[in-house]
């Protein structure tokens, strides 16, 4: 009885093993890859899959993320014979996981092999200056090449790149002189080229300088000359409103003296008294010379006839003022 309760306990265990064993979880971005009796049967997608015991085996289970792999310096010669050690990095993912697992036994060391040869293919057909500024062109037909290569291994070549590229020894030390050499000519260019700017900027401020004092000279000038202009304008104007107003003076003088002449009658003998008050007034100028009209001559020759008038009045008028005395007396 004993020993039938442990058999059956052996049993039971053995069961609940081999159910635990028959049972797999995927996880997710995973697939794997069934076979029954050594023979491809399905794909185990993400989840629990049952194996049938002693029948169904998992292979193996496929990462399906992108990966990336860092292949280490490969030699290679450009074109002009120069022997360069370059280091690739390449993006791939797995697309196809039926082929990946058996198409291809070592896709990694396959890939690396490639890209190897790839590469030699590409920088055998460029000099060094290409290899060094053509990095993307490198890159495109490297992953073009790659890609079309792995598409029937179920593998998709995303993305390749050129970490170092590292020249020998020499030629890194001749790139770095002539670097130097290359940024010491554009100090001195740069260096040229601001003082040819400032030469330039100080020329035309001396030059702008120059014609605005020019032109704040002749400002200057114009308004000088304008002003002087003016002012000999207004002195004109005020010896002219001058002259006119004496003028003016004179005449009304004259007009007003004719007007009372004209009121009190004069007979002839005053207006030869007048005559010759202005003749006296005439001699007095500076002039040594007198020129005299014919009437003015003939007025002089009437001078005696003036006097004997003169007399003739004065002595009338003592008579006059005799008898007044008298009559006064009486």
């Amino acid at each position: 009885m004993a020993y039938a309760i442990l058999a059956f306990l052996i049993i039971l265990l053995f069961i609940v093993i081999l159910a635990f064993s028959s049972i797999r979880i995927i996880r997710q971005s995973s697939v794997g890859i069934v076979e029954r009796l050594g023979k491809f049967h399905r794909k185990a997608e993400t989840g629990i899959n049952f194996l049938v015991p002693f029948i169904d085996s998992m292979r193996t289970i496929i990462d399906l993320r992108e990966r990336v792999i860092d292949f280490p310096p490969q030699p290679v010669i450009t074109k002009d014979n120069v022997t360069m050690q370059i280091d690739t990095v390449v993006y791939y993912k797995v697309t196809d996981p039926i082929f990946y697992t058996y198409e291809i036994a070592n896709p990694i060391s396959a890939i690396e092999y490639l890209t190897a040869t790839t590469l030699r293919n590409i920088i055998g057909e460029l000099d060094l200056d290409e290899t060094l500024t053509s990095r993307d062109i490198i890159n495109s037909k490297l992953r073009s090449i790659l890609d079309e290569a792995t598409d029937k291994w179920g593998i998709k070549v995303n993305r390749v790149e050129l970490k170092n590229i590292n020249p020998p020894k020499d030629i890194q030390d001749a790139m770095e002189k002539q670097m130097r050499a290359e940024r010491q000519r554009r100090e001195a260019i740069l260096r040229a080229e601001g003082q040819k700017s400032a030469a330039i900027l100080e020329a035309e401020g001396s030059k702008e300088s120059a014609i605005l004092k020019a032109e704040a000279e002749k400002e200057a000038n114009i308004r000088r000359a304008e002003g002087e202009k003016l002012s000999q304008i207004l002195r004109a104007q005020g010896e002219a409103e001058a002259f006119l107003a004496v003028q003016a003076a004179k005449a009304e003088g004259l007009k007003k003296l004719y007007m009372a002449i004209k009121e009190s009658e004069p007979n002839e003998a005053v207006l030869a008294i007048r005559s010759m008050e202005a003749l006296e007034k005439i001699a007095d100028g500076k002039s040594s010379k007198l020129v005299l009209p014919s009437e003015a001559v003939s007025l002089l020759g009437s001078i005696k006839g003036i006097k004997e008038i003169l007399h003739d009045s004065d002595i009338n008028n003592d008579v006059d003022i005799n008898e007044s005395n008298a009559n006064q007396q009486e």
